[in-house]
This record gives C-alpha cells, sequence and structure tokens, in this order.
C-alpha cells in the first residue's frame, strides 16, 4: 500500500475506533452486564427443566420469534427515522401509528397460534405458543415505543431500558430457583416482565412526550405500511434463516435434541452481539460513503479487522475447550454434555465464517446490491429447510448445526464474489491471509499444549491470549503506529 493511502488507513482507523466506542459504550457496557449473568441462568434453567423441556420452550420462542419481528413490520425503524427529521410526525401520525402496531401484534398472535396448528401443535403445547407470543409481541411493543427516545437524542434513557426487562426478568427467574422451576412458572415470569415493562415504556412516553390520543386515519395508514412492508419482507428472510433449525429440529428429531442445540446455540448468541453491535456502524459509514469507492474500500479494510481478531481468540477456545461452558448442566450425563460441545464448536466455526464474511453483507446492503442480498438469503433459507429435511430425522441436533455451517459458508462466498466482481471494491486478501494465518497458528499452539503439555484450561487460555497478542503485533494486523496515533487522539480529546 502507498505510503499515503497507508496514512489514510490509520487516520480512519484511529478516528474510527474512537468513533465506534463514542458511540456504542453505554448500551454495550449494560449488554455486557447482563448478557454473560442471562446466558449462565438459562443453562441453569435448561438444566432444571430437562433438554426436551427446554427444546420444546426454544422451539415455540423461535416461531414467536420471527413473526413477532414480522409483525413490526419495519415501523420501528421508520417511525424513528420519521421523528428524528420532523418532530411533528409524532403529533400527526401517532394517533394511527399506535393503533396500527398493537393490531398488527393481534394479527400476529393469531398468525402464531395457526402456523403452530398447522405444524402440529395442539392443546398444552399451543396454550404455551399463546403465553411465548404474547410476551414476545409486548417486547417488541415495548422496543417501538423506544423508538420515540431514540428519535429525540434520549440515549443514555433508552439503553438503559434496552435491558430493563431482561434485569426484571433476571430477578424473577432468581426468585423463581429456590420456590421450584417449572415450565409453565418460567413462561409465567417472561409474560410478567413483558407486560410490567410495556406498561412502563408507555407511562414513560407519555410523560415526556404527552399522552397520545388515537386517531385513525386510512389515509396515513396505507402511506406508512407502503413504505414499510418490503422492509417486513428482508426481516423475515434473516428471522427464517437464523430460527428454522430450532423449530425443524423440534419437530422433525425431538424436543431433547431442540434442547441440546438450543444449549449450544445460546453460546453463539452471545458472542455474536458483538458483530451485529459493530455492523449497524458499518453500514451506516458505507452509506454515507457510497458515492467514493476508494472510502468503501478503505472502511472494509479497517473493518476486517475490528469485526475479525476478536473472534479469532474466541472461536480457537471453543474448539479446543469448548466443553468448560456447560459446567451448570449438573443434571446431564456426560454424553449429552459432549453432544452439546460437539454442536457447539460446529457452530464456532459458522461464527468465524460470519466474522470474516457478515461485514461483506453489510457494505452490499448499503449499496445497489441490497435485492441481491435478500435473493441469496432467499437461496440460503431453501437450501438450509432441505437439508434439515434430509438429515435432521436420523442426525438431530449434529446435523442442524453442519447444515446452518454450509449454508453460511455458501452465502460467504457469494457476499465476497459480488463485492470483488460487481460492486468493484477490492477486497483485503492480505489481511484476510494474515487474519486465517493467526487463527491457524494459534490452533496449532493449542493443540500442541493440549497434546504434550497437558496445562488446565485456564493456564491454556492464558497462555493462548498472549500468543495471540504476539502473532497479532508480528503480522503486522495492528501496527504500532495506529495505535500511538490513537493514543495521541485520546490525549488531545
Amino acid at each position: 500500500m502507498p505510503c499515503g493511502a497507508w496514512s489514510r488507513f490509520i487516520q480512519l482507523s484511529a478516528d474510527g475506533i474512537k468513533r465506534f466506542f463514542g458511540n456504542i459504550s453505554l448500551v454495550v457496557l449494560l449488554n455486557l452486564l447482563i448478557k454473560p449473568g442471562w446466558v449462565v441462568l438459562e443453562n441453569i434453567v435448561q438444566d432444571r427443566l430437562g433438554h426436551a423441556a427446554f427444546g420444546l420452550f426454544t422451539a415455540l420462542s423461535a416461531l414467536t420469534l420471527v413473526l413477532a419481528t414480522v409483525s413490526d413490520l419495519g415501523l420501528t425503524h421508520y417511525s424513528v427515522k420519521r421523528v428524528a427529521a420532523d418532530p411533528a410526525f409524532l403529533t400527526e401520525y401517532f394517533p394511527t401509528i399506535l393503533p396500527l402496531r398493537g393490531w398488527l401484534n393481534v394479527a400476529a398472535l393469531f398468525a402464531m397460534l395457526g402456523v403452530g396448528w398447522v405444524i402440529g401443535y395442539r392443546s398444552y403445547p399451543l396454550v404455551l405458543l399463546g403465553a411465548i407470543g404474547v410476551s414476545l409481541l409486548l417486547a417488541q411493543y415495548g422496543q417501538f415505543l423506544r423508538g420515540t427516545l431514540q428519535a429525540h437524542q434520549h440515549f443514555n434513557t433508552d439503553a438503559v431500558l434496552s435491558v430493563f426487562e431482561k434485569f426484571l426478568l433476571l430477578g424473577l427467574v432468581l426468585v423463581l430457583l429456590p420456590l421450584g422451576l417449572t415450565l409453565e412458572r418460567y413462561v409465567g415470569v417472561r409474560v410478567v416482565a413483558a407486560v410490567f415493562t410495556t406498561v412502563l415504556l408507555y407511562g414513560l412516553m407519555t410523560r415526556l412526550f404527552g399522552r397520545v390520543r388515537y386517531r385513525w386515519q386510512w389515509g396515513q395508514a396505507r402511506t406508512v405500511l407502503r413504505e414499510t412492508v418490503p422492509f417486513a419482507v428482508i426481516t423475515l428472510l434473516y428471522g427464517v434463516n437464523e430460527r428454522i433449525d430450532m423449530v425443524m429440529l423440534e419437530r422433525l428429531a425431538s424436543p431433547t435434541e431442540a434442547g441440546y442445540y438450543a444449549g449450544a446455540y445460546r453460546w453463539v448468541d452471545a458472542v455474536m452481539m458483538y458483530i451485529w453491535t459493530i455492523l449497524p456502524l458499518f453500514f451506516a459509514k458505507f452509506a454515507g460513503a457510497v458515492n467514493s469507492r476508494q472510502e468503501q474500500r478503505d472502511l472494509l479494510w479497517f473493518g476486517q479487522r475490528v469485526v475479525t481478531l476478536p473472534m479469532l481468540l474466541l472461536c480457537a477456545f471453543v474448539l479446543f475447550r469448548g466443553e468448560v461452558l456447560f459446567w451448570q448442566f449438573k443434571h446431564s450425563s456426560p454424553a449429552e454434555v459432549a453432544r452439546m460441545a460437539w454442536c457447539l464448536k460446529i457452530l464456532f466455526v459458522n461464527v468465524l465464517v460470519h466474522s470474516f464474511f457478515a461485514l461483506y453483507a453489510s457494505l452490499l446492503n448499503s449499496t445497489r446490491f441490497v435485492s441481491t442480498v435478500s435473493r441469496l438469503v432467499a437461496v440460503s433459507v431453501a437450501l438450509n429447510i432441505g437439508l434439515n429435511w434430509v438429515f435432521l430425522p436420523q442426525f438431530g441436533a449434529i446435523a442442524a448445526a453442519w447444515n446452518t455451517l454450509l449454508c453460511a459458508v455458501f452465502v460467504s462466498g457469494c457476499y465476497v464474489w459480488l463485492v470483488q466482481r460487481h460492486a468493484e471494491i477490492a477486497v483485503p486478501w492480505k489481511i484476510l491471509a494474515k487474519l486465517a494465518g493467526i487463527f491457524g497458528l494459534l490452533c496449532a499452539a493449542w493443540y500442541a499444549m493440549q497434546t504434550y503439555l497437558q496445562l488446565s484450561w485456564l493456564v491454556e487460555a492464558i497462555v493462548a491470549g498472549a500468543l495471540f497478542m504476539v502473532l497479532v503485533l508480528a503480522l503486522r494486523i495492528v501496527r504500532p503506529a495506529e495505535l500511538k496515533q490513537l493514543r495521541q487522539r485520546k490525549t488531545e480529546a
């Protein structure tokens, strides 16, 4: 890279890191406080309820989550954008949008029950499906209400409220543990937490912005829906692509297999929070630089390191010591823990693929390739469903993990090809090779430690972490000049 280009690259890196942490510091801090605790608690809940009961709960949650997300129809994003641009939009349109959003929730609940009936749920599971659906729909409605806070720049308040329900639910479940935890009680406290949080959010919104008097206007409703429905289609594709495995596992294999998969996927979901937090920031940057391929290229090259580097160490740890993450499963047999650990390792290879290539989807979605990406996701969904239909009945959770990985590799390869050939933005092959080299050397060193040294998992992790830092600096993935410039900027600030 020429000297001038490298200077711009360093400048972009330092500025990007500074703005990156400035934008997400509070919300990430709060999520980092609640997410690990919630993952550990859910492991304990699954251990107490049993894999079959928790597998049924997770499958029902996955089904409701897809439809609950789609029921929003993009109204949250649309409202935030419009209120931020024109505060009068709140007074003019919310008397129609608020009841519209409520009726969409009612329609989504009936849709959930209808889909559940069609795929074979009856009596007790159908009642559970309705209760879980109510809690998730209320959570989605609360997120919609929080959009008014985001639009009016109340970011700190919004950050606190974004994790309030989780804190409340965590406390309620901790109270339940000594009293006796059952699936019905667990679902019940989720409904209680969702109702309380929604009422609180509605009260806060009316206190800050005044009471909204409902006033239905068909013209406004049609205008809003016409602008938001296309977003709902994309949301449906991504939701089905991510959640269909759990439902198909419970239906085609067994609730127990779904429980094994849920125990593994929980850690995947927690770690992926880092990627899903960062990608929207880069999406906005890509969109702002849509007329400059050079700037988009610099962003891609910078983002490749920001997104991928932290995940290399985490993925290596899971591949070699993933079983230690299931220490809470005191009532599970060694064979059950081993099956969950095997699922976890396959799924973390999937995480590794996303850490390398999910950024390319954000770049494509910020340009004219949105419809192309949607079609790719649709093909991935169809491929995943087909593979699940063939292999899940015989191989269960392991097959679901492999199918997810194969689909991720397929769609990621397409992303890279589109960026290189059609978007005409240079892919950072040298950086990709160095990152892959770091991961390979790290895995080789970890294998050697396990084979010849017989260390504890904690000592292995510390040694691997130190080696990881040495490799990053030795291969000049992060240059000392960047770190020096970043420190200087922090001092100046």
